[in-house]
């Protein structure tokens, strides 16, 4: 089961390592996870060790040299979404002290906003690419796959996979009532229900 990290834990956590995992769940999303985590070393030299403070420097002409570069996968537009992602965390830090502390006091109860909230204000965090990245990090929240959305609308909580902000609304309040009841966290009660579907299983 995923234990969720504490905002202790998530405070911490430097903003290079939020914009690598950042980096990690938008390449590998539509891709082959095993080829990124293989490229994996290759990532951290092209882009400077993922400090933001460096990254929001790079030029236009850094950035194709990047998005040619051998030791990466080579999508343009993803290799852009890190520096725009670097201006992203960094904005954010000067907000609230650390791109950490903006994570780790956003209450799971509404995880959903800050998913909305991702999609709005990053670059290339929507569908579940935003949900897996908090995941990764340690940041309790539930995910929507495949297994979890056969749920939802086995028991008539919503009809679709959930985009419009009613429907994830729908779905937030059904699993603030299962956190309730359960006293377990949105990422335990989120991975049982994928367990509990069977051959889709894909959290």
């Amino acid at each position: 089961m995923p234990k969720p990290a504490s905002k202790k834990q998530l405070i911490a956590l430097p903003n290079s390592v939020y914009l690598a995992e950042m980096t990690k769940k938008i390449f590998q999303s539509g891709f082959v996870w095993r080829v990124v985590e293989n490229k994996w070393p290759g990532f951290e030299e092209v882009f400077w060790g993922f400090e933001p403070h460096k990254l929001e420097l790079a030029s236009d002409e850094q950035i194709e040299r990047m998005a040619q570069d051998k030791r990466i996968i080579r999508n343009f537009t993803k290799v852009k979404s890190v520096r725009d992602n670097a201006f992203f965390i960094q904005e954010i830090s000067e907000k609230h002290g650390s791109f950490g502390e903006f994570v780790a006091e956003w209450p799971a109860e509404e995880i959903t906003l800050l998913w909305l909230y991702f999609k709005k204000h990053g670059s290339r965090l929507g569908g579940n690419t935003g949900p897996y990245f908090l995941r990764t990090v340690g940041k309790d929240t539930f995910l929507l796959t495949r297994d979890v959305v056969q749920y939802l609308i086995g028991e008539n909580l919503i009809n679709k996979h959930p985009t419009s902000q009613r429907d994830l609304k729908l779905v937030q309040a059904a699993f603030n009532d299962w956190h309730q009841q359960s006293g377990c966290s949105f990422s335990e009660i989120s991975r049982t229900i994928a367990c509990s579907i069977g051959e889709n299983y894909s959290e």
